[in-house]
């Protein structure tokens, strides 16, 4: 098992792709095992190709994760409108997918299943009555949903999850989407939701010098935050879980990976 200090270090599948011959070609050369399971490819399609090359392979995921067919990256704007759970018109549809999830992650023995919910508004109660019957569906079958942190700030998400104080409810934290996002610093945001975290995406970003734009993703290491304080925020609140590497921009994405094991693998508190 490749680790930086106690926690494992993994990959995000969709960084290739899920290109499953990249994928196993990677995770060779860098001697990870661990992997963030994208659900996408088995529950958009009928063929269990991907899950089968887990199996053969004996990679171990550490969370699953879904997208949602209605979400438009283009700009902050469209995302705002058709992000996660939050669009009335999508939520039927999304439910059955997400209830499908919930199976699919627990039939894998799997605690945790992280998806994007849109952006938290805490004056809407329907919200959180949708995330409250995802929530119950979840810890029915043993499994927490994790709330992809970025698309507002960790304020808010606190208030939010404080407020559900759901047992079946927490954070999937990606610092680079603090940036991306323009909604904080991500070590103040770790530490603000240091109770609710349970699993960490290891990417970075570069901030928009225009406000309501996006950031940048960059290779680990080039961005606007300290990493190694990031790292070290990690382990002052006791994080247990994993390190879920997530290189989503670029044309040099197995060498970034390559260069980011190296990284986390040499990083000392």
């Amino acid at each position: 098992m490749i680790t930086c200090q106690k926690w494992p270090i993994g990959i995000c599948g969709w960084s290739l792709k899920n290109d499953l011959s990249l994928l196993a070609k990677l995770l060779d050369l860098t001697g990870m095992t661990h992997l963030h399971l994208s659900l996408d490819p088995d529950l958009v399609s009928d063929n269990r190709d991907y899950l089968d090359a887990i199996e053969e392979h004996q990679w171990q995921p550490t969370a699953t994760m879904i997208g949602f067919a209605q979400e438009n990256y283009s700009t902050l704007d469209t995302i705002r409108e058709t992000g996660g759970i939050v669009p009335d018109q999508d939520w039927d549809r999304n439910k059955q997918k997400i209830l499908r999830a919930i199976e699919l992650t627990a039939s894998l023995k799997l605690n945790y299943l992280t998806f994007h919910f849109g952006f938290i508004d805490n004056t809407k109660p329907k919200l959180r009555e949708r995330v409250k019957f995802l929530a119950d569906a979840a810890g029915e079958k043993n499994v927490m949903i994790l709330m992809e942190t970025g698309q507002e700030d960790a304020e808010t998400l606190r208030d939010f999850l404080a407020e559900l104080s759901h047992p079946a409810l927490g954070v999937n934290f990606d610092p680079a989407n603090m940036i991306l996002y323009g909604k904080g610093d991500p070590v103040q945001a770790l530490e603000t939701l240091a109770p609710w975290v349970k699993h960490v995406h290891i990417k970075d970003a570069l901030r928009s010098p225009v406000a309501g734009k996006w950031g940048r993703e960059v290779a680990w290491g080039e961005g606007d935050f300290d990493n190694n304080e990031f790292l070290r925020t990690l382990s002052r609140i006791g994080y247990q879980g994993a390190l879920a590497i997530e290189r989503e921009a670029g044309s040099t994405r197995m060498q970034d990976i390559q260069k980011t094991v190296r990284a986390l693998q040499q990083f000392s508190v």
